[in-house]
């Protein structure tokens, strides 16, 4: 359980060569690691323990990452794979959830909540300080928040029918600029046309695309997508 009652959280996506690099290049060894997190942070961890972890055979938990990270003289950021989620993003910037949930002008149970759920309710005000806090870009915060399937259902219905539709629904999702994201719809919305029309390959992906099944229609969504991006200079 955590602070607010919560499930146990799965472990963080740990950098298992980075703890070896890092702890070599202090000229420390695994026992080293093992007494120093036993030392200063009063966790009982093996030698044996540490190895594991830098084998990738088992991974720290969050506060034995932190403590990790103190060890080794680092950042817990510097211990952690790319960060696809909210609690990894605020993992990687060593932040509390209340820390974080102060900068965003919310609760923290309020705040927990979104994370444990991978849905971000933030309003836009609060989206955009959440990208300010945890340093995202556009795309790392449609991840984090779990609304890239629904940004790639507005996208292919924006490049396929009317993108002026779409405007305005992208601009809910995307924290972008809401006449660039106009700008983008209408220039994905021009080169799709003029593909379609100089060869079928999308129009079938299209077609497979609006029946929602199929691998065709998913890379149909995912080029669309990384177009999106791409356009937009994100």
């Amino acid at each position: 359980m955590d602070f607010y009652g919560g499930p146990v959280h799965p472990s963080p996506p740990f950098n298992a060569p980075a703890a070896r690099r890092l702890r070599e290049a202090l000229g420390m060894a695994p026992g080293h690691v093992a007494y120093g997190l036993a030392a200063q942070y009063g966790l009982r961890i093996s030698a044996e323990t540490v190895i594991a972890w830098e084998r990738g055979i088992a991974t720290p938990e969050e506060r034995e990452l932190t403590a990790l990270a103190g060890v080794l003289w680092c950042a817990p950021g510097e211990l952690l794979a790319a960060a696809a989620t909210l609690r990894e993003h605020r993992m990687t910037r060593d932040m509390t959830v209340d820390d974080l949930a102060r900068q965003l002008g919310m609760t923290g149970a309020a705040y927990l909540r979104m994370e444990e759920s991978g849905r971000w309710r933030g309003n836009e005000k609060q989206s955009a300080a959440l990208c300010r806090a945890l340093d995202l870009s556009a795309a790392q915060f449609l991840t984090a928040t779990g609304r890239d399937e629904e940004l790639a259902e507005l996208l292919s219905s924006a490049v396929t029918t009317r993108w002026q539709a779409y405007v305005r629904p992208v601009a809910k999702l995307v924290p972008l600029d809401r006449a660039l994201i106009q700008d983008v719809l209408e220039q994905l919305h021009t080169d799709y046309q003029a593909l379609m029309v100089s060869t079928l390959s999308w129009s079938s992906t299209g077609q497979e695309r609006s029946g929602s099944t199929g691998d065709a229609g998913r890379a149909f969504l995912s080029r669309v997508v990384e177009q999106f991006w791409r356009t937009a200079g994100v």
